[in-house]
């Protein structure tokens, strides 16, 4: 049988003991030969999930209107980065520049920047946004430093890696991946570094979630990174992701194939590996590095704000047929209902401390 990624976890494991969370998700999403992300597509009917550029139109022209009136209030500096972290197949760029194309000077000044490293999904991109020459980057390192960027983040930081910290009778301790005395994957605790328990919030009940706290240093370090870049550069970033707006307590490492969840030790790297955003982290990471923050605030709330209703009421008269207006409304209901995706999904920008405030946090910028 051929070797799988499950194979080279327990050889590792078994040569070099126990590993932290953090580094199996990292593994298991981004291995160079057996990652999850990096020789399929994972997205839509036939893929393990669907985000939301993917459900409707509707997301990512509420994105565009968003990017094209901070960029017109900023004084439309030209050139500036147009530049998406997580881009999947392309469909949410190829819709902000459709929402965008008609605001005069906007495509002549951007320059496109995905930050991507899956060579599958490099390949897709290429195609969704033909006639478009962006520019791919496997880390926002090597984002150009020279103009302002305006930046968008959908279901990104939730796959980033987290470190998970279990409090029991003799206190912290960090949750780890081992084996059991029959050579499988399995969770186990070692003691946790004191820098990561001094950082608990004292708020927070440790019986609470199962006394499950979840940390991640790799969220923190993107934030901080794009935070600087923006500070100094001038621009902002819009996140959306699902998650709570607050610190909490709570074990939300899950993996899901074929639209269903499963165990995350079941068939490592064939199965998308994510958990819940700590928004009020990646907010306090912002503001420490000089930006400033708005939100999060609930995806309903924003992409009303933003005006999608008006949207999809004009494309419901524009339909066809009665097939392609129940598909605008099936897609509305499914981005903002409140048992659906409008309350789970929250969303935050960081802007520069001298920039607009951006439309979307509590100020309806339709007619």
């Amino acid at each position: 049988m051929p070797e799988t990624l499950t194979d080279i976890l327990i050889r590792h494991i078994r040569d070099n003991g126990p590993i932290s969370v953090s580094h199996f998700m990292g593994l298991a999403l981004g291995h160079p030969q057996y990652g999850y992300y990096m020789n399929r597509d994972p997205f839509g009917r036939l893929g393990d999930f669907v985000t939301a550029p993917e459900i409707s139109q509707l997301f990512g022209e509420m994105v565009g209107v968003w990017m094209a009136d901070l960029w017109l209030r900023m004084g439309a500096p030209a050139p500036f980065l147009l530049a998406e972290a997580g881009p999947g197949r392309g469909t949410l760029m190829a819709d902000i520049l459709r929402a965008t194309r008609k605001v005069d000077g906007f495509h002549a000044a951007m320059q496109i920047h995905l930050i991507e490293t899956s060579p599958a999904l490099r390949t897709l991109q290429t195609h969704a946004l033909a006639g478009f020459t962006p520019h791919w980057h496997d880390s926002i390192d090597t984002l150009p430093d020279d103009a302002p960027i305006l930046f968008v983040a959908n279901e990104f930081l939730d796959a980033l890696p987290i470190i998970q910290l279990m409090h029991g009778d003799k206190g912290w301790a960090e949750r780890v991946i081992g084996l059991s005395d029959d050579g499988q994957l399995m969770f186990g605790l070692v003691p946790a570094d004191p820098s990561l328990v001094a950082a608990i919030p004292d708020n927070l009940d440790p019986k609470d979630g199962q006394g499950v706290y979840e940390v991640s240093p790799a969220r923190s370090g993107f934030t901080a990174l794009l935070s600087e870049r923006i500070e100094r550069q001038g621009g902002a970033a819009l996140f959306i992701d699902y998650g709570h707006g607050h610190h909490g307590m709570g074990d939300t490492l899950q993996a899901m194939r074929a639209h269903k969840f499963v165990g995350v030790f079941e068939d490592v790297g064939t199965a998308d590996i994510t958990s819940h955003v700590d928004f009020e982290a990646v907010a306090e990471t912002a503001i420490h590095h000089g930006a400033s923050v708005y939100g999060p605030v609930e995806q309903w709330q924003f992409l009303e704000d933003m005006g999608i209703r008006m949207r999809a009421a004009h494309l419901i008269n524009n339909a066809t047929d009665e097939k392609l207006a129940d598909a605008v409304r099936d897609g509305l209901e499914r981005l903002i209902s409140p048992d659906q995706m409008g309350s789970l999904f929250k969303v935050l920008a960081i802007c520069h401390d001298a920039a607009p405030m951006p439309s979307g946090f509590g100020e309806d910028i339709t007619p």
